[in-house]
């Protein structure tokens, strides 16, 4: 603990030294027996020496005080524990010495002196024996303090074994205790788990005990037959969720019966409410007489009064009637014919009710004189009627329940009453424009606009168009058989009159609206003579209301002067015009197109055995271009072909290998597969346009070639056949007649057509043909001289009784035929040949028939 040095450092002498002295150490005396043996030494020395001797005795320390020892508990007490033993020692001692009194001779003076010598020299090693006292104690000290200690670090081992094995003990009552907290935890959780889903199994007793007790069904009515359903769901839910519990089948058929047991009790309620209501309103009725205002307050105030109510109630049967997941297309939710039957005891009291009102509402709207022949008439306000019926039980049907699901097969009912009256007129009816008329009130003020927006429709708004539309379909098909009727007898199977075919008299020059604008005849798909702008809306017009202007054109001045299939077949598609379903529009247009077209080409044929072949022709061009130009109006798309199979070659083909005997060679089945053993594909109609396109190619071709025929035939292949035939000659003749024929086809054309660009480009087209018909004359005439060896004129007019070259020709012939303006643009829509200055720009339309 301590050093050496800081030890004894501390360790005091054994005798206190005075104050006066100088030096810490002991100085030994000279010995006795050291000192001279004078005899000048008496006794007095003697005696002096004794003196010192018993001076220093007297100097030495006294007895120490008497203390009581007691166990160092430090340092301090350490040393004053040696001090008070070293004093105890040294008084016994100097007990036992004599004093100088007693020294009476030389022989005790002798003895005393051999006496004390000892304790003389023991006296000089005084600080010695003290300190060696003082080391032995110390020793024993040290050695008990650390026995002590030893025991005591024995003692504080003992207590860190016993310290660690009570924190082992302590450690695993822990754990033991924390396996007790958890099991605790877990048998808690493991209880709860069983009390909740005990609790599921639990809820049968009481809830069969409630629905099967006397007056259930007023149970109906209370808060807690929504919560008992409610708690049913939830146990049905978990006996589904839980199929591997015992008595989890067992208990979830027993709980499905209990909330079919409770669904039945509100159906059962609802009906009786619904019945009670009705019988209360018929009751009244019965009574006494009431007015409509009386009527209306019992048929919808009183059927108001509890409505919030069963709605409620009846809620809780449609958000139970859905379809669960998973269930094939079409299936039925389980509950749903619980609801059906709630609509169906609901629409069956309100048709109770309202229905013969409405059937003696129709009947005396059928019966009054302003709508008993008229058919628009009567559909404009039985419909109405109907109209205001429904929205009324509409806004009824929503206070009773939500969502429309049964709700317009009630309203079907009580439309019933309206198509019972409604659709034997449309079927009587024969007046095309009535059905137009009834169409057109149809579409315009009931139906909703197919163009209109999802986000701008109400939700939440009586669909009428839905109950409306079968009215709207049988006038459609009634409009549709009408106009196929007129289509078979007034076009198809028209008989012309006399005055009909009365050509060029007949021939009146017809001023067109569109004809100020000195536009073409046709250019392309979507221009016509005329441009007409056809109504956004179908505008009823009587076909004897002539005098009134409809499409932006006179109608009696457009029509008068056309033959009267063209003229049955432009009113029969301003009639039907958008009243139809787009496709069965199209249809009909392509059908009457396309009668029509053979209607004028019978009518041409007529006329030319009474009149002249080109009066035929200009009469069947000028129907075919009006006709052209007024279905552009009519946006009709092309119609999608019929296609079949023509299985006759197969049939041949079988016939022909069996004849030869090698129908079962596969040589022979190989050879004919690609001639007649599989069956050809024949498109069995004709697009319209299509065919009046080809039409108008075919006139125009047969018209030019014609004019130009009667101008060249002096040089034509027949004349040249000949043999007095003189080129000279041919030529003077043809100019002649060139010169001749030109105003009267100019004339020609002035009867029967009115624009002059039309004109011109007929004229022009005239022109090219004579001078293609000129070119091959004279080439053969060239060709003639080059084999003669005679010299071929070149270009220039040469003396007058040669002939001429093609190019002279050509500028003699556009001097003569005078064509102006755009009317040298050629049928195809290129500028000809006399005003490009080339000689290959074919005469005939394009394929489309544009000009």
């Amino acid at each position: 603990m301590y050093d050496d040095a800081s030890y004894y450092a501390f360790v005091p002498s054994a005798y206190a030294q005075g104050e006066n002295s100088v030096t810490t150490k002991h100085q030994r005396k000279t010995s006795l027996l050291a000192q001279p043996n004078e005899g000048a030494q008496a006794n007095g020395s003697l005696i002096g020496g004794t003196t010192a001797v018993q001076d220093f005795v007297e100097e030495a320390p006294g007895p120490p005080k008497a203390t009581v020892n007691r166990r160092a508990q430090s340092y301090a007490d350490f040393h004053h524990a040696v001090q008070a033993v070293l004093r105890t020692k040294s008084n016994l001692e100097s007990h036992d010495s004599k004093t100088a009194d007693e020294i009476e001779d030389d022989l005790n003076f002798s003895e005393w002196y051999e006496s004390i010598e000892d304790d003389l020299l023991e006296a000089s090693h005084i600080d010695y024996s003290a300190y060696q006292d003082q080391l032995e104690f110390t020793e024993s000290y040290l050695e008990s303090l650390s026995s002590t200690t030893s025991a005591t670090l024995d003692i504080l081992s003992s207590l860190s074994q016993a310290f660690g094995a009570v924190e082992a003990q302590t450690t695993a009552f822990q754990k033991q205790c924390e396996d007790l907290v958890a099991e605790q935890r877990r048998v808690t959780r493991l209880a709860d788990d069983i009390g909740e889903n005990l609790q599921y199994y639990s809820y049968l007793e009481p809830i069969t005990r409630r629905l099967n007790a006397p007056g259930a069904g007023n149970f109906v009515k209370s808060r807690e037959f929504s919560d008992m359903l409610a708690r049913l769901d939830e146990c049905l839910g978990y006996m589904t969720a839980h199929p591997s519990q015992r008595e989890a089948a067992t208990y979830r058929s027993r709980y499905r019966l209990l909330l079919t047991r409770g669904l039945t009790l509100i159906r059962v309620h609802f009906v009786g409410a619904l019945r009670d209501i009705a019988q209360d309103v018929t009751k009244r009725i019965a009574d006494r007489q009431l007015n409509d205002t009386t009527m209306s307050a019992l048929l919808y105030a009183k059927f108001r009064v509890g409505a919030a109510e069963l709605k409620e109630t009846a809620q809780e049967i449609r958000k139970r009637a859905l379809i669960p997941e998973g269930a094939e297309p079409g299936a039925e939710a389980e509950y749903q014919s619980l609801m059906n039957e709630l609509y169906t005891s609901y629409s069956a009291t309100r048709g109770r009710l309202v229905i013969p009102l409405v059937v003696k509402k129709i009947a005396d709207i059928a019966q009054a004189p302003s709508t008993s022949k008229d058919l628009v008439a009567f559909g404009r306000n039985s419909i109405g009627y109907v109209k205001g019926v429904c929205s009324d039980e509409y806004e009824l049907w929503c206070d009773w329940f939500d969502g429309e699901d049964g709700l317009y097969d009630f309203l079907e009912s009580v439309c019933e009453p309206l198509y019972d009256h409604l659709r034997p007129r449309i079927i009587h009816e024969n007046q095309l424009l009535k059905l137009c008329e009834l169409c057109t009130l149809l579409q315009t003020r009931y139906m909703r606009d197919q163009d209109e927006e999802l986000e701008t429709v109400d939700i939440n708004q009586l669909d009428f168009s839905t109950l409306i539309q079968p009215a709207l379909e049988d006038a459609q098909t009634r409009l549709v058989f009408r106009t196929q009727v007129i289509l078979r007898d007034e076009i198809e199977n028209y008989k012309p009159k006399p005055e009909d075919l009365d050509y060029p008299i007949h021939n009146k020059t017809v001023t067109l609206a569109g004809s100020k604008h000195n536009g073409p005849a046709t250019s392309g798909r979507k221009s016509s003579l005329v441009e007409i702008s056809p109504p956004k809306d179908p505008v009823i017009v009587d076909e004897s209301d002539f005098p009134s202007v409809r499409y932006g054109f006179d109608i009696e001045a457009n029509f008068q002067g056309w033959y009267p299939t063209l003229r049955k077949a432009i009113w029969l598609l301003s009639r039907i015009y958008r009243l139809v379903n787009s496709a069965v529009f199209d249809d009909l247009a392509h059908e009457i197109v396309h009668q029509t077209t053979l209607s004028l080409h019978r009518a041409s044929i007529l006329i030319a055995g009474r009149s002249m072949t080109t009066d035929a022709q200009l009469f069947l061009l000028k129907h075919l271009l009006l006709l052209k130009q007024q279905i552009v109006a009519f946006d009709i798309e092309y119609v999608t072909p019929d296609v079949s199979f023509d299985f006759s070659g197969v049939t041949n083909t079988f016939y022909e290998l069996r004849d030869r005997g090698g129908l079962f060679d596969p040589r022979n089945l190989w050879r004919f597969v690609g001639g007649g053993l599989l069956p050809r594909v024949v498109e069995n109609m004709l697009d319209a346009k299509v065919e009046l396109d080809g039409r108008l190619r075919t006139i125009i071709n047969d018209f030019t070639s014609s004019a130009a025929e009667r101008m060249t035939y002096p040089i034509n292949g027949k004349a040249r056949g000949q043999k007095t035939f003189d080129a000279t000659i041919a030529l003077q003749k043809t100019q002649e007649l060139t010169v001749k024929e030109v105003p009267l086809l100019r004339h020609k054309l002035d009867e029967y057509l009115d624009d002059m660009r039309t004109k011109e480009t007929l004229v022009g087209a005239v022109q090219h043909q004579v001078i293609m018909n000129y070119e091959g004359f004279h080439e053969w005439f060239a060709a003639g001289k080059r084999a003669t060896g005679a010299r071929v004129g070149k270009k220039g007019k040469g003396r007058e009784d040669d002939v001429w070259d093609a190019d002279t020709f050509g500028d003699w012939a556009e001097e003569v035929f005078g064509v102006r303006g755009m009317g040298m643009i050629g049928l195809n829509g290129h500028r000809s040949r006399s005003q490009s200055g080339s000689r290959n720009v074919s005469g005939s339309v394009s394929r489309d028939g544009s000009m």
